[in-house]
């Protein structure tokens, strides 16, 4: 009988990972590290709990840390089978883990069991991928394939139906992985699945709603101009991926618009950067009005003011550039990077605004100073927070419960189980009620380590 076990991303936002054992294989879906308090990071180094190499395959639905940061651990304890995605997420995953690995070396200093792989590791991994693009049916056994489709989360990103057959006729398998929005100002939507037996669907935002895009544009241009009014510093923590090409794209449409008046606009993280490079590399995945865009001969990615400080000098000479300006540098939930330097010189001053646009999980520091703390610990230093801060939920990568829903309710019924995992614990058992309720579907909120039968 087919088995599926959590082993991540139950219970909690991070930590995707499950491992369905059907038709004689052994599947990893996503292997990602904890991201929040201390008590759950230290999982990132610890070793399986069960012998890697007996995973066939691993599947991974895209490149975010809480989606792939465990893969050294997997490999360095014996894991050599194929990993499957798509291009894009392929070149995103090479350049998260060295990124990643090359903060843990500078942890490390304090912490030298924070290391736990080296650039070797990276290459060992990169040699085991094999790239599959959406609607590619990819057999594994006689038994049992799989088919990739599109997120809308970030570029590559996918959902992932595993069909198998154990004798008895066919089942469906659905993880949704994230699930953008309906409406990127970049990405295609989200693609529907037709059918499905049981479905994982992601929760982050599975107890609220988005504001809409034109909200959205509406409320950073606000915030630059009151920034601006001030003569202030906008800092804005961003991810790499996704976030902070969102913020390239809406921030060009008002400087070419003149909505905005004249001033620095500065994109200081390597990791952006390079992960903008790749968003260029692989333009066919966006979409229609994006692609007549740029055919129309506007960069979206480049325009009048806008500075990238790809070296810690050019990071430093930030602070010689006269307010008003803009910062959107790493990390999104400013528990690294270079967003804590700017944070801690700016934060004390009135005149200044910190606006959150990521999710900022439970135990970070961006979490912390979104929940009204006024004084925080920043590089061993007390930091008064006197700065103005918001939040914009609209350029979430994540689809909010009213997307999620409508994502679910394109399935043909009868669903026999709805899983609802990477979210915290109200967002995840109100998505949970809410199936229940209205779709008259049995859906559950999974324990960390829980094992169930697939009938």
């Amino acid at each position: 009988m087919a088995k599926l076990k959590f082993l991540g991303g139950a219970g909690t936002v991070s930590g995707s990972c499950y491992v369905l054992e059907a038709a004689g294989k052994k599947i990893m879906i996503d292997c990602g590290s904890f991201q929040g308090p201390p008590e759950l990071e230290r999982k990132n180094s610890e070793p399986f709990d069960f012998e890697t190499d007996q995973i066939d395959y691993l599947l991974l639905t895209h490149c975010h840390l809480d989606h792939i940061g465990r893969l050294p651990i997997l490999v360095k304890q014996g894991f050599d089978g194929k990993i499957y995605a798509t291009p894009p997420t392929i070149d995103f995953v090479e350049l998260m883990l060295e990124d990643s690995r090359r903060v843990l070396e500078a942890k490390a200093r304090k912490d030298a069991s924070l290391i736990f792989y080296h650039e070797p590791d990276v290459r060992r991994i990169m040699a085991l991928f094999e790239s599959a693009t959406y609607h590619q049916k990819v057999q594994l056994s006689e038994n049992i394939y799989f088919e990739f489709f599109e997120a809308g989360h970030i570029l590559g990103a996918v959902i992932i139906r595993i069909v198998f057959d154990e004798g008895s006729g066919e089942r469906t398998i659905v993880f949704s992985g994230d699930l953008g929005q309906d409406k990127n100002c970049i990405l295609r939507s989200p693609e529907t699945i037709d059918r499905a037996d049981y479905v994982l669907i992601e929760s982050a935002y599975g107890d609220r709603l988005h504001e809409t895009q034109r909200e959205t544009k509406d409320q950073v241009e606000d915030a630059i101009e009151e920034t601006i009014s001030r003569g202030g510093v906008l800092m804005i923590p961003t991810f790499a991926i996704e976030r902070a090409q969102q913020l390239l794209s809406h921030l060009n449409e008002l400087v070419e618009n003149k909505r905005i008046g004249s001033l620095k606009i500065f994109i200081d993280s390597p990791l952006a950067i390079k992960a903008t490079q790749i968003y260029e590399k692989y333009m066919e995945f966006f979409n229609k009005e994006t692609c007549a865009l740029i055919k129309s001969g506007d960069d979206i990615f480049k325009f009048n003011n806008l500075e990238f400080t790809p070296t810690i000098k050019d990071s430093k000479r930030i602070n010689d550039s006269p307010p008003p300006k803009i910062i959107i540098a790493g990390s999104g939930m400013s528990e690294g990077g270079r967003i804590i330097h700017h944070e801690a010189r700016y934060l004390p001053d009135s005149k200044n605004t910190l606006l959150f646009v990521s999710y900022q999980a439970e135990g970070t520091l961006g979490r912390k100073i979104l929940d009204g703390e006024k004084e925080v610990e920043i590089l061993d230093q007390k930091i008064k927070v006197r700065a103005q801060i918001k939040s914009i939920s609209g350029y979430s990568a994540h689809a909010d419960k009213k997307e999620l829903i409508s994502w679910l309710g394109a399935i043909r019924k009868p669903i026999k189980m709805v899983f609802v995992v990477q979210g915290e614990k109200v967002p995840a058992e109100t998505l949970a009620q809410t199936v229940r309720d209205e779709m008259g579907v049995d859906a559950k909120v999974p324990e960390l380590g829980q094992e169930v039968e697939l009938q």
